[in-house]
């Protein structure tokens, strides 16, 4: 057992070294600086820089410096600003010489007519802490501009007259302290002003600075004093101060008090005064100015120059360390920090010192592993086996393990104390020791461990004891073990670190990326960045739920819960480099590289020192990202963006130029963006800052974008603008309504002549069917039926020479009456035959008709039922419709034993309509469909329905009677009356399309 003392070998580290943490950028001409002294800084809501120099005014978005009010602008012009000043409602102010003073909002700058009419000059201009303005001016002295109103803070003559007030600040208190060129310290309670004068090394006041509650530290040509609540002195200031002549001063977010002076700049914090100066030349600093990011920003009379405190604090040989490269860390329950050099040896850092460890031949050894828990510190050596340091006083007391003691290998490259105080060693070639109750016992590829190669061990909640190599990932509880390869989900089988999270799940870091082990299994986070693909070396988590991630060249944050949303994109992965802080980014290959200390800090071991990140600190440090859109044009030509957002018929190509402003980092903002009413979703995240759309439909849309802060988070608010695209002629609404009317008239007018050239064909062949039956009918009447009543004539003449007893007499009086009601037959047949030459009613008058000629009993009620105007039929239609009718009258009178039986006649403009209809006994369904063999009537109907362009109906069921309707067509029926009128035609073009198309209804129609 070897003993060594903690505090003999320790080394200090200059606390004033801590101020190398700030990274230093400058801005002159070389940069883009335009000139002149900068008297003063502020930012707007948007994230814009604003400088006030004896030039005039600049816009700065962290790379490059652009002039206002712009050439050709109708805003005022500024050739010199004295101050700036942001109120709570985001305008800008801007104290010009004498009593100018603009405002800049909305885009524009306008001066205030109000303040110019009532003072001769401003001289003194701050922000309240309620975000109104405080002024100060010749003639009415103190004013708060609230809104829209002016208001006197103190009477004017309670001031001195020949010394104008050059500073204001308000304290917590309420208290407003004003500053005087010559005449002292003032300060105004409710409404009286109060001279304050004693303790004060001079009378002009250059500077006044509001620190706390109630502190005013003042600023003189003889040194700066501060007010402490009850009177004036220099108590409580470093010596230092004493004799400091300040020209300007702020507070920071963290209480950093910063003097700029005419020969640099210092900051005061409870650790005393440090002093920011370039040894080769002193530069004095002219304005100061902390942004929502929380960098200083200084305005010199050579340009501008910012101090941003980075993310990461960073130890290394210009720290006090020993090595610039590292191994493995671990921080004790003391805020200790262990480290191993690559080198070899082992050190600790705490407060500020720096301390080697000399015992048990440690210095001469590489430390590969370091690991801890209540009863000290276990060190795994690269050649000296597993090595127990316990400190008790001021002394360090070792005690080592080796193979000679049960511990499979001397080379230990990962050790883990258990939270049961057992003790795991890993090696690179003979698999792990497990140290419980002073025995080791061995785990190797025999006895169930995955490989030999042990590189990291956790244990978790559960008791399971993981180990991860580069054959995949095993797992022991209760003695059994368990395995988990590609097979299983693992983006690799090299498995390189493991981290149990607070949620109880275990994150496994391959060689190709991160997974997660939980009770649904191995889970691969999706849609997240390329970098968290790579090779994974440290793990650690941080009391917000924050992973920090070490891959092969990278440190990366992201939180926990977002890795495991499924959703495309959801994961936001903040990455951090030399800008934060970091002296490298490539992290040691070491077991436990990146680890959590108690005090909620991640350490990370790098190729580069000892590297430090306060998780809360970093996370607040990124502000959002503010995007604007800043152009809009259409095939080249600027549209104003205060006006209508019109784009011009025609236009082609329209270009949307957007920015956002990241003071920190301007070349890491992403954007994304969208135009509602063309695309379906955000687009890709990109650089360039401009959209280009082509061939655009007319209408209205509506474009957003949004942008990433230098961390990548999508945490801004996005902007949007709205235009429309005006429509051409041809894309107008009345155009395209008054193409369709053109349209469907010229429709209309090539059906009518198709309509009335099928009316004249329709015509012409009922005309030639007419003339053919009327041939028939005189052929009929002057052949047959004359040869009929001469060869009755005859016969009779015969039958009268009989003798009136002959027996043939009866024979022949039989056929006479055959003959009899043959001619009668025949002369029915010819005057079916001939076209009827009756009145327009003479449908209703035929029908009636027919029960007489039946000869049908009294008792069947029958009616005839007309309706409509008058309308003449064509002489061939009529015919057909009343042998349909008349063949349905038939069969209603002699077969359907009906006790009432009605016919409707219906004339319109659009179709002429028959219904007879009986409630008789019916027709079976079978007859209705194909008839009765030997009885033609109801086919006979369905034909002559067809021949006339006509549908006809027929509806029966057993017991309830039966219906009978024919349609026929009005163009087809009336053919001396057309449809007139643009409703008429499409009326008639419907029928006609809807006539030639079957319907599947219709099955009973002809």
């Amino acid at each position: 057992m070897a003993v060594t003392c903690l505090a003999g070998t320790a080394q200090a580290i200059d606390p004033d070294r801590t101020m190398s943490q700030y990274v230093r950028e400058r801005w002159g001409a070389d940069r883009g600086f335009p000139g002149g002294t900068v008297q003063a800084i502020s930012q707007t809501a948007d994230g814009y820089l604003w400088l006030g120099t004896d030039r005039g005014l600049y816009r700065f978005d962290g790379s490059a410096f652009r002039r206002f009010p712009e050439p050709g602008s109708a805003s005022p012009s500024i050739t010199q600003v004295l101050g700036l000043t942001v109120d709570g409602r985001g305008t800008m102010w801007v104290r010009l010489g004498g009593p100018r003073v603009l405002r800049y909002r909305d885009r524009r700058f306008e001066s205030v007519p109000s303040l110019e009419t009532m003072e001769d000059a401003i001289t003194a201009m701050a922000r309240a802490p309620d975000g109104t303005m405080m002024m100060a001016g010749i003639v009415n002295g103190p004013l708060r501009w609230s809104g829209e109103r002016v208001e006197s803070l103190a009477p004017r003559a309670s001031l001195p007259a020949r010394s104008p007030v050059t500073s204001m600040t308000e304290a917590g208190d309420g208290r407003i302290w004003m500053g005087t060129q010559g005449e002292g310290l003032f300060c105004a309670v409710q409404g009286q002003v109060i001279a304050v004068r004693q303790g004060l090394p001079d009378r002009t006041i250059s500077a006044v600075l509001a620190v706390g509650a109630r502190d005013v530290w003042v600023a003189t040509p003889k040194g700066m004093v501060r007010w402490n609540g009850s009177g004036i002195s220099a108590d409580g200031l470093a010596p230092g101060l004493r004799r400091v002549v300040a020209s300007t001063m702020t507070v920071d977010r963290e209480s950093n008090v910063w003097i700029g002076t005419a020969e640099g700049l210092l900051r005061v914090n409870a650790r005393g005064v440090s002093r920011f100066e370039d040894p080769a030349a002193r530069v004095a600093v002219t304005a100061l100015f902390e942004d929502r990011e929380g960098s200083l920003w200084v305005g010199t009379p050579r340009g501008l120059e910012r101090l941003r405190d980075t993310s990461f604090t960073t130890y290394g040989p210009a720290e006090g360390l020993p090595s610039e490269s590292s191994g493995p860390i671990h921080v004790d329950a003391e805020g200790r920090t262990w480290f191993a050099p690559l080198g070899g040896g082992l050190f600790w850092l705490h407060n500020g010192r720096v301390g080697k460890v000399t015992a048990d031949g440690l210095p001469g050894d590489v430390v590969y592993s370091l690991a801890g828990g209540k009863d000290g510190l276990w060190v795994g050596r690269k050649a000296g086996g597993l090595t127990r340091l316990v400190t008790r006083g001021g002394a360090v007391v070792a005690r080592t393990y080796r193979t000679a003691d049960g511990l499979v290998d001397d080379t230990v490259y990962a050790v883990h104390e258990s939270r049961d105080g057992t003790v795991w060693a890993g090696t690179l070639e003979s698999g792990a020791s497990r140290f419980r109750d002073g025995r080791f016992t061995t785990y190797d590829s025999e006895s169930g461990l995955v490989s030999n190669t042990v590189v990291s061990i956790v244990d978790t909640a559960d008791g399971t004891t993981w180990f991860a190599t580069p054959s995949g990932l095993g797992a022991l509880s209760k003695g059994h073990w368990r395995y988990f390869t590609t097979r299983d989900g693992l983006p690799s089988d090299d498995v390189s670190c493991l981290l149990e999270d607070s949620a109880g799940g275990l994150w496994i870091g391959t060689g190709d990326g991160l997974a997660r082990l939980g009770p649904e299994g191995i889970r691969v986070p999706g849609g997240v960045p390329g970098s968290l693909h790579e090779p994974i070396f440290g793990l650690a988590e941080d009391r917000q739920g924050w992973l920090w991630i070490a891959t092969s060249t990278r440190v990366l944050r992201a939180r926990r819960d977002q890795l495991l949303d499924p959703s495309p994109g959801r994961a936001e992965v903040a990455e951090y480099g030399p800008s934060d802080g970091l002296y490298s980014t490539e992290v040691a290959r070491r077991h436990r590289s990146v680890v959590a200390d108690l005090f909620g800090r991640i350490w990370f071991s790098m190729s580069r020192g000892l590297s430090v990140v306060d998780p809360v600190r970093a996370t607040s440090s990124a502000a959002p990202v503010v995007a604007r859109i800043e152009a809009l044009s259409a095939d080249g030509n600027l549209i104003d963006l205060e006006g209508t957002h019109a784009i011009p018929a025609g236009s082609r190509r329209v270009t949307l130029g957007y920015s956002g402003v990241s003071l920190g980092a301007p070349d890491e903002i992403r954007f994304r963006y969208r135009l509602d009413g063309f695309d379906r979703g955000w687009s890709e995240p990109f650089s360039a800052r401009e959209a280009v759309y082509t061939n655009l439909a007319p209408g209205a849309y509506q474009f957003r974008v949004m942008a990433s802060n230098s961390e990548g988070f999508w945490n801004g608010a996005e902007a949007a603008l709205g235009f429309d695209i005006e429509p051409v002629v041809w894309q107008t609404r009345w155009f395209r309504l008054t193409s369709a009317l053109a349209g469907a008239l010229i429709l209309l007018g090539l059906y009518r002549m198709r309509l009335h050239r099928l009316t004249r064909q329709l015509n012409v062949r009922f005309e030639e069917r007419l003339a053919e039956r009327t041939r028939i009918a005189q052929e009929l009447h002057d052949t047959l039926l004359q040869g009929f009543l001469s060869a009755s004539m005859q016969l009779h003449l015969a039958v009268d020479r009989m003798p009136p007893g002959s027996p043939e007499r009866g024979s022949l009086a039989g056929v006479l009456e055959l003959i009899k009601r043959v001619i009668e037959e025949g002369r029915n047949a010819v005057r079916g035959l001939r076209s009827s030459q009756s009145s327009l009613d003479d449908l209703e008058q035929s029908f009636s008709r027919i029960r007489d000629e039946l000869g049908v009993r009294d008792d069947v009620a029958f009616r005839v039922i007309g309706g409509g105007p008058p309308r003449r039929l064509h002489p061939m239609i009529r015919d057909e419709v009343y042998r349909i009718g008349r063949e349905a009258l038939i069969n209603a009178f002699r077969h359907s034993g009906a006790t009432r039986i009605e016919v409707g006649v219906e004339r319109e403009a659009r179709r002429l309509r028959v219904l007879v209809r009986d409630d008789g006994k019916g027709i079976d369904a079978e007859v209705l469909r194909a008839g009765r063999d030997g009885h033609w009537g109801l086919s006979g109907m369905r034909e002559r329905s067809e021949r006339i362009g006509g549908r006809l109906r027929l509806w029966s069921r057993p017991g309830a009677g039966t219906e009978v309707e024919l349609t026929v067509p009005g163009h087809v029926a009336f053919p001396a009356a057309s449809s007139r009128g643009p409703a008429g035609w499409l009326r008639a073009l419907t029928r006609s399309w809807t006539r030639q198309i079957p319907r599947s209804g219709d099955s009973a129609g002809h």
